[in-house]
C-alpha cells in the first residue's frame, strides 16, 4: 500500500534558505549543528539534533507545518503536523 504524501507537502512551493545560521541561535548566543527553513515564513532555525531545537519550537508555536533543510546537497521536506518528510527537487 502506498503512502499518501499529506497536502502541506504537496502544496508547499520550495522557498529555498536566505541565510545560513540559526535566528535564535545567533540571539542567544548558542550553537547549532544543521538548519531548516520554514516554508510559511522563511524563519531559518537549527534541526532537533541542535541543543535548543529551534525549528520544532517555532513549528509547535506558530503552527507552520512545513520546513526543508536548510543544508547543502540535502533536498528534503518535512511536515511536523503529519509527522511525514520527503525528497524535493534541488533548486
Amino acid at each position: 500500500m502506498e503512502t499518501q504524501i499529506c497536502n502541506h507537502l504537496k502544496l508547499m512551493v520550495v522557498k529555498p534558505a536566505d541565510k545560513y545560521y540559526c535566528e535564535e541561535c545567533v540571539k542567544t548566543g548558542s550553537t547549532w549543528l544543521h538548519l531548516r527553513a520554514c516554508q510559511t515564513c522563511g524563519a531559518v532555525l537549527c534541526c532537533d539534533s541542535s541543543p535548543n531545537q529551534h525549528a520544532s519550537k517555532h513549528a509547535a508555536h506558530t503552527h507552520h507545518p512545513v520546513v526543508i533543510s536548510a543544508e547543502p546537497d540535502e533536498y528534503w521536506a518535512y511536515c511536523y503536523p503529519h509527522d511525514q518528510m520527503i525528497d524535493i527537487d534541488p533548486y
